[in-house]
């Protein structure tokens, strides 16, 4: 009886995640929109950085939120097993002892070594905490620098003086980049839920989710945020002028 009790509040608490992440999407998507109107008119009410900050917080809220879905997943983790992910108070921790929790779990093996996993199969675990390392950390903290209020000026972990790095990063993001960042976030959960419901759809899947990641990296690389303005600018002056031709 406490075992289904236990299954029925997990089942509930991972329908108030999916509930929550639904309506940060909305909201992604509204400012998403809203700042592209923003950009089209050439930002004439000087609203374009505050949308961009906004972006930037709401995707770190996403990732925060998807976590918590990918923790209550019902083929997942026991409330034990969540508990230890959750011990460390460091978003980008919880994230990594997600994965590593997950491929012991799956794989039936208490070391993640290249006898237990084999050669491949640390190649995915690595790449999965490269990803981790090099692209979902650094959301986080950018979302709690700004959640601190530290919307143009982020300060060093004691305060005493300016982040560099963080402030170089807030104060240059544009929503091209940002529309990358979140779509590089997608295509890794969609890993990680693979990986934590499904070790067949994990092994199955995991090189056509990684094709689109690091295209999506590629992307982010390479695209001209400069012709993208352009082009909505142009599309929003179009528009403008078969209104008023009509």
């Amino acid at each position: 009886m406490i075992e289904i009790d236990n299954m029925y509040e997990q089942s509930k608490i991972y329908g108030h995640h999916c509930e929550n992440l639904r309506l940060l999407e909305k909201s992604l998507k509204h400012t998403e929109i809203s700042a592209k109107k923003a950009i089209s008119s050439k930002d004439k009410n000087n609203c374009l950085s505050t949308l961009l900050r906004l972006y930037a917080f709401l995707l770190g809220a996403w990732a925060e939120t998807r976590l918590k879905k990918l923790l209550h997943e019902g083929r997942g983790f026991s409330k034990k097993e969540r508990d230890i992910v959750l011990k460390n108070n460091k978003q980008h921790i919880q994230w990594e002892n997600t994965i590593k929790n997950a491929f012991r779990k799956h794989y039936k093996i208490s070391k993640l070594n290249k006898i237990n996993l084999g050669e491949l199969g640390v190649a995915r675990l690595n790449s999965i905490l490269e990803i981790i390392k090099n692209d979902l950390k650094i959301i986080i903290e950018i979302r709690n620098k700004l959640a601190h209020g530290q919307w143009k000026y982020p300060f060093t972990d004691n305060g005493d003086k300016v982040d560099k790095e963080k402030y170089c990063l807030i104060n240059k993001e544009n929503l091209l980049s940002l529309k990358f960042k979140y779509e590089i976030l997608e295509h890794l959960t969609e890993v990680i839920h693979d990986l934590i419901v499904s070790k067949v759809t994990f092994e199955r899947d995991f090189e056509k989710h990684f094709k689109k990641l690091n295209q999506t990296k590629m992307n982010l690389k390479k695209r001209s945020y400069q012709k993208y303005e352009d082009n909505l600018i142009k599309a929003f002056e179009v528009s403008k002028y078969k209104k008023y031709k009509k």
